[in-house]
């Protein structure tokens, strides 16, 4: 596999909402959508493909805002391994985030606009290996003093080998 190829593609369907602060299922226009008010969750599991590299990946989230035009949003990505005997489910273990920095929304509601996160293979992305179970969660969080009104919309998530 080479770098910049797409590894595996996720859809709002996907989710698997946490007990708490979740981001919630919605459509725009039909088009299925995880709304994110600040601080809400969306997870997904997934297993890397065997044809990655081990070069790291970069995360693209295709998002809109419900209503904002103005303004800023940030969100952070986490990988977790499930891996071969490597974790007790019973228990999250989350690697540290990664976060996409101030994004300004686009000056449009429902422009979709792609902001990236990118983890660098290893702790980053809780050292999973190819084959190996693991879960992606996104996390909205506040922009002090910009952050954008209303929910983010997010619409597609593409894994890429970095």
């Amino acid at each position: 596999m080479a770098s910049g190829d797409t590894l595996i593609t996720i859809t709002p369907l996907s989710n698997e909402p946490p007990s708490s602060n979740y981001a919630t299922l919605d459509t725009r226009n039909q088009h299925p959508c995880l709304d994110f008010a600040l601080n809400e969750i969306g997870v997904v599991s997934g297993i890397m493909p065997r044809h990655y590299g081990g070069n790291g990946i970069t995360i693209y989230l295709h998002f809109a805002m419900s209503s904002a035009e103005i303004n800023d949003i940030k969100l952070e990505t986490y990988l977790e391994r499930i891996g071969d005997q490597q974790l007790d489910i019973d228990t999250d273990s989350f690697a540290a985030a990664q976060n996409t920095g101030d994004i300004t929304v686009p000056g449009t509601s429902g422009l979709v606009d792609i902001i990236v996160t990118t983890h660098a293979n290893g702790a980053e992305m809780d050292s999973i290996a190819v084959g190996e179970g693991f879960r992606l969660k996104t996390k909205r969080i506040v922009v002090v003093g910009t952050d954008a009104t209303g929910d983010l919309e997010l619409f597609f998530i593409e894994v890429k080998e970095t």
